[in-house]
């Protein structure tokens, strides 16, 4: 892109931070690769000559205005974000810069809403959490959906994975959502967030071919259910996935994800169902690719892109299908991501 912006990566060395420092440099920017251990950030850089890195720590807030002097944009790749995103938005915020993070803890980006909105909007600040494959893409395709719609009844969002190897910081940050809520388990219904102590329900998903129907576990609920309602009327938010992963990630000898090619990727394969329903009618958006951690890398750069080049819609806090054109910005992301969008 030419755009020679720095773009500050907190938690560069971590799984998803590699995917994002090697698309930024893919589109034309400039990272500095930020976070607390000084010996990953040299052997991070050791493999991507000429990288500058920066230490900086969530509790020393003179590290992180170090960290992210000069640069454009910060976008927050390290979990648990129940601990880091809050330190770096406020040094987002004392930088005067955008921040953009890769959150899939409900908990944590209802904190960002809540305790952020006010200030972010009041100066003209941009921040948008869950800029992810979850609570990201579910709202882009959603919101594509919904299309001319104001409203609509119900929006469900199936995951159909193959199989998911999760990260060590994937673990890290259920744990700790599942600590904030005592164990239980999390629902949007009736326009508000229920917290249960019941096992959540075990169903059939008819996804589009290839995939087939499948058995999925009903409510197993992400950040969808925080980043849909954030800016559509849509009281039932339900998320669903697909048994097979479900398992893998509850396992606790389930491995790291394994590359199978130079870009670091693993054989891991998704499709995203999303369906809205207003009376008798519904729509249906799809979004299918590989590996669900290399793919949040694109969503978050093109969400930098857009905020650097005046592509948005609203300032403040804001999810993914509010602050952009959900429909572009899905095109924009065809070489990584198949998109079946509704006529609206």
């Amino acid at each position: 892109m030419g755009t020679a912006h720095m773009v500050a990566v907190f938690g560069a060395y971590g799984h998803t931070g590699r995917f994002v420092v090697a698309q930024l440099r893919d589109r034309g920017f400039v990272p500095v690769a930020s976070g607390r251990d000084i010996d990953k950030l040299r052997a991070l850089a050791a493999s991507a000559p000429g990288l500058d890195i920066r230490p900086a720590s969530v509790d020393d807030p003179a590290s992180l205005d170090r960290a992210l002097a000069g640069a454009a944009a910060v976008i927050n790749a390290a979990g648990p974000f129940a601990v880091t995103a809050a330190p770096v938005i406020e040094a987002a915020l004392r930088a005067g810069i955008p921040y953009v993070d890769v959150a899939a803890e409900i908990e944590a980006n209802l904190d960002t809403f809540t305790h952020f909105a006010d200030r972010a909007r009041g100066a003209g600040a941009v921040i948008v959490p869950a800029m992810a494959f979850y609570g990201g893409l579910g709202d882009l395709l959603a919101t594509a959906a919904m299309g001319d719609w104001t409203t609509a009844d119900e929006a469900h969002i199936a995951y159909g994975l193959d199989g998911w190897h999760p990260t060590a910081g994937t673990r890290t940050a259920g744990d700790v959502s599942r600590s904030r809520r005592g164990g239980r388990r999390v629902r949007y219904a009736g326009g508000r967030l229920e917290y249960r102590d019941d096992a959540a329900p075990t169903e059939k998903w008819a996804f589009p071919d290839p995939m087939g129907t499948r058995t999925v576990i009903g409510e197993f609920t992400m950040a969808d259910v925080v980043t849909i309602p954030s800016h559509l009327s849509v009281p039932e938010v339900r998320t669903y996935m697909t048994t097979e992963a479900a398992g893998d990630l509850a396992a606790p000898d389930t491995p790291a994800p394994a590359a199978i090619d130079e870009s670091g990727r693993s054989a891991q394969t998704f499709l995203v169902d999303v369906v809205v329903r207003s009376g008798g009618t519904e729509r249906r958006a799809v979004a299918s690719g590989q590996d669900i951690y290399a793919v949040t890398a694109p969503l978050a750069v093109e969400a930098v892109h857009r905020i650097l080049t005046g592509r948005t819609r609203t300032v403040g806090v804001a999810s993914a299908g509010e602050i952009f054109d959900a429909r572009d910005f899905l095109g924009a992301l065809s070489d990584r991501i198949s998109v079946e969008l509704p006529r609206t």
